[in-house]
């Protein structure tokens, strides 16, 4: 038997240490569902269990027969929730105040965060302020944005009055851009921090390219590829990807429209566009090889906090074509690995993808420039810059700029 060495005596001995921090998360939404704020928040989650911190998840319950999981640094609190008009999948969580004021009573948390806003975040928040607890938000999706394309524009001054209350009673907010930080602080709200969304880059790889899955597509060696990928739903702007796709057919004799994902407009859509191929769900290794075998990906929404979907593709060395907005703001390069055409220029739109129909030898060009812009962008190095903001929060006396941060706490590099 072989002497141990001293670093294996040291493992041995010296066991890691007890958990950081107790952080107590709060969600409305956690996979199986699939939505780009249960996605990311689990990897974040991982991540933060990865430096040693002890989780509590505390969300509602999803299915009857769900039990709450619990492991070494992990568990969680399941709660009551009820169906999402309009997104049945999705639950709501219901006001949770009390038990939850019972509950970290008697196993207090260091710090809460909150990252969604319905009931049960708003419980979550009162619970907190009652028992002195330093509380994180996320502001992840755009609600007020969204009353518009549900016939309820009336409501957008309301919804935006009740999320900036909320989050200016947090210690601070998280958002996933430099524009939406602007955005917000425009609005009134305070506190709002900029963090990126991470990337599986080892999932998300051009290496997944697939000539026999572009074959079930009915794509040939001179096809193109145009990818769409999220739900598909009136705030997706969907109509303006349909649009994208006749141009491109003007001007290519073989244009082929793949669309991932699912919702209410599938039916219409399938109606409108009976030749495009219409994926439905996709997780995982199978999205990964959607992405790598398309040519380009159209991005057409405007309702976007973030929008995962595009690091994904960039990661996947597949060229983003979308508005100047959210993540393709701070991770398109016009020209270089994709293209940015300003917010709500639809005729602009349609120029671009005629003009790269036109000239395919464009999209193979962006294709091995995409990826080298995310690359960096691992999960690890987010939960890394999160641990300190909550830091941060837990100790007002410490200056933003005191925080230890990783180089990409600020943003992307400046474009050149």
């Amino acid at each position: 038997m072989n002497a141990m060495t001293s670093e294996q005596i040291l493992v041995e001995e010296y066991p890691a240490g007890t958990p950081s921090l107790r952080l107590s998360v709060v969600t409305e939404t956690w996979p199986p569902e699939i939505n780009g704020v249960s996605l990311t928040l689990s990897r974040l989650v991982q991540g933060l269990g990865a430096r040693n911190h002890a989780v509590q998840l505390i969300r509602p319950r999803q299915r009857r027969s769900d039990e709450p999981v619990s492991h070494t640094g992990y568990e969680e609190l399941l709660m009551r929730g009820m169906p999402i008009p309009r997104y049945p999948e999705l639950k709501l969580g219901l006001p949770a105040r009390r038990a939850l004021i019972n509950a970290w009573t008697l196993k207090r948390p260091d710090l809460v965060h909150i990252a969604t806003e319905g009931p049960l975040g708003w419980s979550a928040l009162q619970a907190a302020r009652v028992l002195k607890l330093p509380v994180t938000s996320d502001f992840r999706t755009n609600f007020h944005a969204y009353c518009e394309h549900y016939g309820v524009g009336w409501l957008r001054k309301p919804m935006v009055s009740y999320l900036r209350k909320f989050h200016n009673l947090t210690q601070l907010t998280m958002v996933p851009t430099r524009a939406l930080r602007t955005q917000l602080m425009d609005m009134g709200f305070e506190n709002v921090q900029v963090v990126a969304r991470g990337v599986d880059t080892r999932l998300f790889n051009p290496q997944r390219r697939s000539e026999a899955l572009r074959r079930q597509w009915g794509a040939g060696s001179g096809s193109l590829v145009m990818l769409v990928v999220g739900r598909l739903a009136a705030e997706k702007n969907l109509d303006v990807a349909l649009q994208a796709h006749a141009a491109m057919q003007a001007h290519h004799a073989d244009v082929k429209l793949v669309l991932v994902g699912d919702g209410p407009l599938r039916a219409s859509l399938q109606q409108r566009c009976p030749q495009a191929v219409f994926a439905g769900m996709r997780r995982h290794e199978e999205l990964a090889d959607y992405y790598a075998s398309a040519d380009l990906f159209v991005f057409p929404s405007l309702t976007e906090t973030f929008g995962n979907v595009t690091i994904e593709a960039l990661a996947s060395g597949l060229p983003v074509l979308a508005f100047d907005t959210a993540a393709a703001s701070d991770w398109v390069q016009s020209h270089a690995n994709g293209w940015l055409v300003p917010a709500g220029q639809q005729e602009a739109f349609m120029r671009v993808a005629a003009d790269l129909a036109r000239t395919p030898s464009l999209l193979a060009q962006a294709r091995e420039q995409a990826r080298a812009r995310v690359a960096h962008l691992d999960w690890q190095q987010i939960a890394m810059q999160v641990e300190s903001l909550m830091l941060q929060a837990m100790d007002p006396s410490t200056s933003a700029d005191a925080v230890p941060r990783p180089a990409m706490a600020h943003g992307p590099a400046p474009l050149s």
